[in-house]
């Protein structure tokens, strides 16, 4: 089962450095100067130029706008269809039985095999997000219902005692459960549906996506563009896992001071 529950760990650990930052980027600088060839290995000054031009075009923000949607609906709707499941999994245990197969099948498949079957089905536009949905799917599920497992027995061993509301035990016992598995697995998949959409979208090389853009850089050995595309994916899929996390800790904050 894939998991991503939280572990402990020291305060700020993992956290990202700006003199870790600065020491890699100056490697990078004398790797790209002691090879001396842009098109193996291109410098991040020149990165960093050729991304300055890339914004001021309106076809970038086209190609972003394009997969952003796409991937963060697959994720989105894979986000809701895997806490359903789960929830009915732990309420049926023939649900999980049936699901089992599926889930373990999903996870097994290599992205290239899904790309190719579902553009049988699928146009290359709409690509994305179905392979996003497909790679995000078994994590949310069998995080999410771990959680609901997690659930403290005693606790709602009181609250069938007491007749506790639906709703109630939902907001004083699942959520507080729950909402560790659900972020860890929502910092796990929100990466790896960024990961597995442009992989799609480079195979399927959808127009005006960012995957044709790194298609087209990979056909016309332009680096510099490989590498400005590649960094924008990673800026928009941080700033994406950032912001979704933090309106899923706005909704339990506000949910808690009711």
């Amino acid at each position: 089962m894939i998991s991503t529950s939280p572990t402990s760990g020291g305060k700020g650990r993992g956290t990202v450095r700006l003199w870790s930052v600065s020491l890699w980027l100056v490697i990078w600088e004398v790797a790209a100067v002691a090879i001396g060839q842009d098109i193996l290995l291109v410098s991040p000054v020149a990165v960093l130029r050729r991304l300055s031009e890339l914004v001021l075009a309106g076809s970038f923000w086209h190609s972003v706008l394009f997969s952003f949607l796409r991937i963060a609906g697959g994720f989105s709707l894979a986000t809701l269809l895997g806490a359903l499941l789960a929830i009915s999994s732990n309420r049926f245990k023939n649900v999980e039985m049936l699901l089992a197969p599926l889930i373990q099948t999903i996870k097994a498949t290599p992205v290239a095999s899904f790309v190719i079957l579902i553009l049988i089905w699928v146009p290359s536009r709409n690509l994305s997000v179905v392979i996003s949905f497909l790679m995000v799917l078994p994590i949310m599920y069998t995080n999410v219902l771990a959680g609901i497992r997690s659930a403290d027995r005693q606790l709602l061993e009181m609250a069938d005692v007491f007749h506790v509301p639906a709703w109630k035990r939902l907001r004083y016992i699942y959520v507080s459960q729950v909402l560790p598995f659900f972020r860890s697995a929502c910092s796990v998949a929100l990466g790896l549906s960024w990961k597995s959409g442009i992989a799609a979208e480079v195979i399927g090389i959808p127009i005006g996506s960012i995957g044709e853009k790194l298609y087209q850089a990979k056909i016309y050995l332009d680096t510099p563009d490989l590498f400005a595309w590649t960094l924008v994916v990673i800026v928009v899929s941080v700033c994406f896992e950032k912001l979704f996390l933090a309106v899923v800790d706005a909704i339990v904050g506000k949910l808690e001071r009711m």
